[in-house]
Parts: structure tokens; sequence; C-alpha cells
């Protein structure tokens, strides 16, 4: 589990490619301390797994599925990447729980200054909007944000100062990809409802329960 929020930004130093996979290998400094082989790190909100170490860069395997779900292939050397370590218990969770699997890509659309604010509209996958709302959490490139906006195409996001400065989010342009994880807890609500047995989270189930006196009853 991660927080969205962005530890250090760290550096594409290579990229191993198959046809449908990839090995990368990222240059940092912050995200490797007290870190092992087999740790997991959050690049760009996608979760994988460390499988080699060096003092100023760790590699780590994207399975064809992560490729196809986030906007790793348009990586190349050179490339900032948002770098997060996984959650301690007992560290402050200061943006929302986020479980690094990428839900799918958006797409950056307009770049607007607001005074201090920067503020970005996302176009995303029409049929996955119905998982972000309005001054609910969104996490963009492993970016903890609150969503500001909404419609059935797409959010809007309010960066402040510190988080252009301590992440690559403001390196993007209008047209680039951003890699976007929902709210896992709309995803949770949805899989309960659909459930067809008497365990699922249902309406007949919801009826069948009641409050007396402070008291659950059935």
């Amino acid at each position: 589990m991660f927080t969205g929020i962005t530890e250090e930004v760290g550096t594409i130093r290579q990229i191993s490619r198959t046809s449908r996979s990839a090995t990368l290998f990222i240059a940092c400094r912050t995200v490797l301390e007290g870190t092992r082989e087999g740790d997991s790190i959050a690049v760009n909100g996608a979760c994988l797994t460390v499988t080699r170490l060096w003092k100023d860069a760790f590699a780590a395997d994207a399975t064809p599925e992560t490729m196809a779900r986030t906007a790793f292939s348009m990586l190349h050397p050179g490339s900032p990447v948002n770098l997060e370590r996984a959650l301690r218990v007992g560290d402050r969770l200061g943006g929302h729980m986020v479980s690094g699997h990428i839900d799918g890509t958006g797409k950056l659309e307009v770049v607007t200054r607001d005074e201090n604010a920067v503020n970005l509209r996302i176009s995303f996958i029409p049929e996955k909007m119905r998982y972000i709302l309005e001054k609910g959490s969104v996490a963009v490139d492993g970016i903890s944000l609150t969503v500001t906006e909404r419609d059935d195409r797409g959010f809007s996001v309010s960066i402040i100062p510190h988080t252009g400065m301590k992440t690559a989010l403001l390196d993007k342009h209008p047209g680039d990809p951003v890699n976007i994880e929902c709210d896992m807890l709309g995803k949770y609500v949805e899989q309960l409802m659909k459930k067809p047995d008497a365990q699922g989270l249902t309406m007949d189930a919801l009826r069948s329960y009641h409050v007396t006196g402070g008291h659950y009853g059935i």
C-alpha cells in the first residue's frame, strides 16, 4: 500500500524491452534507503518489485499487464518518474490509500494557472469515470490529488506549488498520458453490490437489517 505522497523524482536510466514487457533501470537515492530486493516501490503510481539494487539505482520488471495498463511505453532514458516506497505500519497517511494498481491511462488535455495553483484537465476512460468523485481522491502518476471538477469525459485537479516542485507532474504537456488509479473504495462497493448471493450487499440484504434503539437486529 502507498499514500500517494511522492518521496523522490527519479530518472529512467535504461529500459530493456521485449515485445510486451520491460525492465526499468531507475536512478534515485532517497527511496533506496532501507530498501531490499523484493520490496515494492511505486513508479508513477504503479507498484513494482525491486529485482536488483545498486547504491544509486534499482531495477524492476514491468509485466505485459503493467505495460498495457500504464503509460510506461512512453518512457525513455532521461524520463523523470515519481517514486514512493511502500507504506509502513505507523507511518502518517498524508494522502489516501493507494494500492499501486493502475486502472488505466488518462490524457492531459489543458494546463491553466490560477494564482499559486496549476489546474490540470485530464480526460479518462468514460466507463471508469463512475469511480471519480468530485472532492474525492484520485492518484495521478502516483500522486494523491483531490478532484476539483468532473464530468462524463474527464476530471480536473489543482496542483499546489509544493506538489509541483516535489513531483514530475508539471513536466507533462497537453497530449501526454498519465497513470490513473481511482479510489479503491468505490470499486469495492460496486463489487459488493453486484454479488448475487446472500453475502453480497444488495438492497434486499440492506432491507433485512434495521436499527432499533441503537442496536442492529434482524
